[in-house]
């Protein structure tokens, strides 16, 4: 047994706990880490928080995952590592993978998707690109961290199938294929626990299960109990210097409350960090590449929801009236600790405004038309209803005056942030009678949301020609929004969060967020598209949608290669339209018969590919057996269930154009019945089932008791009864010694 000295012991504990809010302890052999935010950009703080160091502002992460593009994804990882490189920071907080529950969660612009697969390879990407430039990142934050209200203390009551089906895929991706060098543990409780002291996700299945070699830091002031986080699997409490802690941690391990090894095992992993990522040496960053990179990330991330009677792309020519006042000063991030130092100030530069008057061949009219801070800007009416009401039908006048409106809307300032959650999906009421007043003009009109997520587009988007989604762009969204909707751009984004028709749709609605402690995640498995198509309810757009200026086809799917590992598949996708443009294909599969807690399809593969007009291209898709599986909670494993599986591949969750069954066989751990298992559960085991009733036979050759254990009724009426309870009736043969005996045939 090996004798730790005082001295080194102490040495070790220092090391747990950070010197302030931006950077580790240093020792005599371990560097110091100095860590920055920055999921969408460099969020690096100047010293005594007199701003952010200067930086690229990419577009928002759900704008990210709009392009469905992977590799774009980690050239913007690879770029904002550059940049947090040339700062002197060595580890870069994010990305933030967390799925989103409710289309109200504050940070949903700061998160991927609704997906987990979808949510998964874009945060691999990002991590991928961000250690590329040799600095270290953080995938964020594990676990559950669905809603921001009370989020220091909630408790995210989820069951076992939904956390393995849902919430913990994306961190699983990115840890088994991008290993990133930390992972945050977040501030909420997971079923009672803080996840930054619990031992189930920070050591059993994030280092044993998945393999995580690298160190786990906690969300900024997220540790309840120093002692337990250590215990846990906890490596590094931030902020410090938190003196008071790594004392707790030392009387801890002298009263033998915490082993040594502890406090070893976690100076270690984080000391194995520090060498490998610290004091790298800073190298030239091409800030001008950057900011095309955003313009071109910005321009793939546009969603184009809607375009009637061809309405976009629009022509150069004639009188453009633009109004909106984010058409002017759009919202470009979310808040919070994402928050960029952008070089770009974001009231100024480029902007739709700006792009529509530098492009557009005839004159652009602008007003302000909504509130901004209380005020209607340049129209001079204040917000009562007589105010509003005259000064819409005047901005109607000048729609009809006009060939063509751009509307531009989206929810008010610091609706998009960390720390709370929003409290509607609703634009503002006034920007919807704007809306309904312009649509009333008879010309074709535009409409594009500036927003980090959902907002509620029913009935108002009827009324309208086109729909665009921009997102929060980043320092570059002008140019590229306009870009989209003058043609200069073909849309390729796709939307990687479904939009309800109503708040009251939504699968958490009207429990979130929850405000008693407990957020009880009663859907379970049922989250985003998987709900609507389960409950078979209206979407206004669905998972995966986006319209392009081309059309494409889906052709020849077929099954080319299966065994119990896999299925691949190959089809021919076909640019049908007149110019070209890129299509996002997505492949879902689900059991034909599946029960109503089952999702109906499931996202199982994507891609996305460029085609030249009239061109075509032979995609192949591998899904694996993971794509089949359902996490089975009373085997504690993923398991196939046997029987006919469909692949079904098309341009969104609801526009599947190609469908193929796979049989597929069972597969994964079989729970086996113990004497607390159900009458039923033991007649209906495969294995055990028979051998009980030729058991039983056996011992009671009147086959009264065979009769008992098969008969439908006593089956419907005592079948989830415990078979113990049973043991106690004289009137059949079972008994303790008959079970046990039974039991130990299978072990």
């Amino acid at each position: 047994m090996t004798t730790t000295s005082p001295a080194a012991l102490d040495d070790a504990a220092r090391l747990l706990f950070g010197a302030d809010m931006a950077s580790t302890r240093a020792s005599d052999d371990v560097p110091r880490l100095v860590l920055s935010d920055g999921p969408s950009g460099l969020a690096m703080n100047l010293p005594g928080f007199a701003g952010k160091v200067p930086a690229t502002s990419f577009p928002a992460p759900v704008a990210l995952a709009a392009t469905w593009d992977v590799g774009l994804v980690e050239q913007v990882g690879a770029a904002i590592g550059a940049e947090a490189r040339a700062a002197g920071a060595d580890v870069l907080l994010g990305p933030s993978v967390n799925i989103k529950r409710s289309p109200l969660g504050g940070r949903n612009f700061e998160y991927y998707s609704e997906d987990p697969r979808l949510a998964g390879r874009a945060g691999a990407a990002f991590v991928r690109g961000v250690q590329s430039e040799g600095v270290g990142a953080c995938v964020k934050h594990f676990a559950v961290n669905s809603q921001e209200t009370d989020r220091m203390r909630v408790s995210a009551e989820v069951d076992e199938r939904a956390l393995r089906e849902i919430y913990l895929p994306a961190f699983e991706h990115v840890v088994r294929e991008a290993r990133p060098a930390m992972v945050m543990a977040s501030y909420n409780r997971v079923n009672g626990v803080h996840a930054a002291q619990d031992p189930w996700l920070l050591t059993r299945v994030l280092r044993e299960e998945w393999g995580f070699d690298g160190a786990v830091v906690s969300d900024w002031g997220a540790v309840d109990d120093p002692v337990a986080a250590v215990a846990a699997g906890l490596d590094l409490q931030m902020p410090g210097p938190a003196d008071a802690s790594r004392d707790a941690v030392l009387d801890a391990v002298a009263d033998g409350r915490l082993d040594t090894e502890c406090v070893l095992d976690a100076a270690g992993r984080l000391a194995s960090v520090a060498r490998r990522w610290s004091g790298r040496p800073a190298r030239t960053v091409d800030r001008a590449a950057h900011q095309a990179l955003a313009r071109r990330v910005a321009e793939a991330s546009v969603v184009l929801l809607r375009n009637e009677g061809g309405t976009l792309p629009l022509r150069g020519a004639g009188t453009l009236l633009v109004v909106g006042e984010l058409a002017r000063a759009p919202h470009r991030e979310g808040g919070g600790s994402a928050h960029v130092g952008t070089e770009v100030p974001e009231t100024s530069g480029d902007t739709p405004l700006d792009a529509l008057r530098a492009v557009w061949d005839g004159e652009v009219r602008f007003e302000p038309g909504y509130p901004v801070d209380g005020q209607l800007g340049a129209s001079g009416t204040s917000d009562d209803g007589a105010g509003t009401d005259a000064a819409d039908l005047a901005i109607r006048r000048q729609a009809q005056a006009a060939d063509a409106v751009v509307l531009v809307v989206g929810p008010p300032a610091g609706s998009d942030s960390e720390g709370y959650d929003r409290d509607t999906i609703d634009l503002p009421a006034e920007q919807v009678r704007l809306i309904e007043a312009v649509a009333g003009s008879g010309t074709p009109t535009v409409v594009v949301i500036n927003a980090g997520g959902v907002v509620r587009t029913s009935p108002w988007d009827r009324a309208v020609g086109a729909v665009v989604h921009m997102w929060l762009p980043g320092a570059s969204g002008g140019g590229a929004v306009v870009d989209v909707l003058t043609g200069v751009t073909n849309p390729s984004g796709r939307l990687p969060e479904t939009f309800p028709v109503s708040l009251r749709d939504t699968p958490a609605w009207p429990g979130f967020p929850a405000t008693g402690g407990r957020a009880f995640h009663a859907e379970g498995t049922l989250v985003g598209y998987r709900w609507y198509d389960r409950a078979e309810k209206d979407v206004a757009y669905p998972f995966g949608h986006g319209l392009s200026y081309t059309t494409f086809a889906y052709s020849g799917l077929e099954a080319v290669e299966e065994d119990e590992e896999h299925v691949r598949l190959r089809f021919t996708l076909t640019n049908t339209g007149d110019r070209a443009g890129a299509e996002v294909w997505q492949a879902y599969a689900g059991r034909e018969g599946a029960g109503p807690t089952e999702p109906v399809r499931r996202l199982v593969g994507f891609g996305r590919v460029h085609l030249e007009a009239g061109g075509s291209a032979e995609v192949d898709l591998t899904v694996d057996r993971r794509g089949f599986a359902t996490w089975d909670q009373a085997a504690g494993g993923w398991a196939v269930t046997a029987g006919d599986h469909a692949v079904e591949v098309g341009a969104s969750s609801r526009d599947l154009r190609a469908r193929v069954i796979v049989p597929r066989s069972a597969h994964g751990p079989r729970p086996r019945p113990t004497l607390r298992s159900t009458l039923r559960e033991w007649v209906e085991d495969d294995v055990l089932g028979p051998r009980l009733l030729d058991a039983v036979a056996a011992a009671d050759p009147s086959g009264s008791t065979t009769g008992f254990l098969t008969s439908p009724v006593i089956r419907a009426m005592i079948g989830d009864m415990p078979i113990a309870r049973l043991l106690a009736d004289p009137a059949n043969a079972l008994s303790t010694e008959l079970l046990d005996g039974l039991l130990d045939t299978t072990r």
